[in-house]
């Protein structure tokens, strides 16, 4: 049964029109994960001697042991945000003599060999091999690897049981927050009490078969749960949930744009993938505390450093923008068949980036914390997104051809990509990282920041121009849009 399901999926996957119109997308993916791959597979290989050579006065293991809390709940979190629970479709299946059981377990198996599975696995054998040849206990490394190889397995099917549940998510990042600032500011070692844990599977092996048992129960408890969904009339059942308003009232004061940033509101919080990203601008804001604290960058990686301020208030600008007017493809048709100002149109999109740029950017006034020259760079960055990048991704919306569906996931969702948004990447990012080396490199750090200022301010300032030149742009290409958009995904 088993090998007759994996033949069915083998044939929708290869059949579906989705991996034919995706293959440069696949074939960009499967090179990350490729690249990866290698990384964590040279961690492990070098990462004893690279540790040892750093901290010699302190063990390489206890090191590691000491931070694999923070990757447990890291990958928690990144499981959460990224990965895409294994799918079934079984209104098929519910009509034939198949037992209901068995599609569970299938599915239950087949999310084993997730990549995320696979990955850390890359580093864990590798330097397991490397502290056998280090001369420590083979027995205890056996149990230190084996418990973590089902705390992996976990892992996997406690996403099953948090998935997209808002709460456990907050709670994943308020553990992994509150860990990291106790441990920083030195008040509580959280690492090294979990890491006195992780040794004492490595001193206690035998200890390790206790994560079999919450495998066992993680699976149990995930069987009972799916195979409460396995029925017809649940599955053909519609589903009826309240509707709730979102009066926004305060937006009617804008006047005719209002009516649009109202829609552009409703569609961000009404549907998963808009939501994921407005969600997502928030998660930017604490790129600077990962860099910005490391002295290695400061007078030798200053452009590194702007690239990390341009994502704290951009974050949001850039992963919405890109996807300008896709966002409203469900429905474009009928937008262009209003009596409608297409200016006013564009101007909502203008706008919605302007204001979540202002808003995280004065979410960002702690960074001051780490120096003012940190915080000048969050500021001339939040101006460059605001007078360039906002205006560059309404324009390079008039080429984005390709259907978005709303109501899917927006994590590991690739539907609506093109070469249109890798091509982005290089005039929003790398042109004022470009512009602020070369400055800087002649003229010095501040000269730097006051050109990516200029550049901001220039774009304020020839806004409405800029915008007549947009707007023209999308009305010659109007009916193209229509036509592509019409097109299935």
């Amino acid at each position: 049964m088993i090998l007759r399901f994996l033949k069915l999926e083998w044939k929708q996957f290869f059949r579906s029109s989705y991996f034919g119109k995706s293959i440069a997308v696949n074939i960009i993916m499967a090179l990350f994960a490729l690249y990866f791959v290698l990384v964590f597979l040279g961690i492990g290989v070098l990462g004893f001697s690279i540790l040892k050579k750093e901290y010699p006065e302190m063990d390489p293991f206890v090191l590691v042991n000491n931070f694999l809390i923070f990757v447990i709940v890291g990958d928690l979190i990144a499981r959460y945000l990224l990965h895409k629970l294994p799918m079934l479709k079984i209104k098929p299946f519910l009509t034939v003599p198949i037992k209901k059981d068995a599609l569970v377990h299938f599915v239950l198996g087949k999310s084993v060999f997730s990549f995320f599975n696979v990955l850390p696995l890359f580093f864990y054998i590798p330097f397991s091999v490397v502290l056998v040849r280090e001369g420590y206990d083979a027995n205890g490394v056996l149990g230190w690897l084996f418990s973590l190889m089902l705390i992996v397995l976990s892992a996997n099917f406690i996403n099953f049981l948090i998935n997209k549940n808002n709460v456990a998510f907050a709670s994943l990042l308020t553990v992994l927050g509150v860990g990291y600032f106790l441990q920083y500011n030195g008040w509580f070692d959280f690492g090294s009490f979990f890491g006195d844990f992780f040794m004492g599977i490595y001193n206690y092996p035998l200890a390790s078969l206790l994560f079999v048992l919450l495998v066992l129960l993680l699976y149990i408890l995930n069987f009972k749960m799916l195979r409460k969904l396995v029925f017809l009339d649940a599955a053909v059942a519609s589903k009826t949930e309240e509707a709730t308003a979102m009066e926004l009232t305060w937006v009617e004061r804008f006047g005719e744009l209002g009516a649009f940033l109202k829609n552009d509101v409703r569609l961000i919080w009404r549907n998963k993938r808009t939501k994921t990203v407005f969600l997502m601008s928030f998660l930017f804001l604490f790129y600077g505390v990962v860099f910005f604290e490391d002295p290695k960058y400061d007078g030798k990686m200053e452009g590194f450093l702007l690239f990390i301020a341009m994502f704290i208030t951009g974050g949001f600008t850039i992963n919405y923008g890109q996807f300008i007017p896709a966002w409203d493809s469900s429905y474009y048709k009928m937008i262009m068949s209003q009596n409608i100002p297409y200016r006013k149109f564009l101007e909502s999109k203008w706008y919605l980036m302007v204001v979540m740029t202002v808003l995280l950017y004065l979410l960002s006034i702690p960074y001051l914390y780490y120096g003012v020259d940190k915080f000048l760079m969050i500021t001339a960055g939040a101006i460059f997104n605001i007078g360039f990048n906002a205006l560059f991704l309404v324009y390079m919306g008039s080429y984005n051809r390709k259907q978005i569906d709303l109501t899917k996931s927006g994590l590991t969702n690739y539907q609506g990509t093109s070469a249109t948004q890798f091509l982005i990447v290089i005039p929003v990012l790398g042109f004022p990282m470009l512009l602020f080396g070369l400055v800087s490199y002649f003229l010095g750090f501040n000269a730097g920041l006051a050109a990516i200022v200029i550049v901001g301010l220039l774009g304020l300032a020839l806004k409405n121009v800029v915008m007549n030149g947009i707007e023209k742009k999308y009305i010659r290409d109007k009916y193209a849009m229509i036509h592509a958009f019409s097109q299935e995904a």
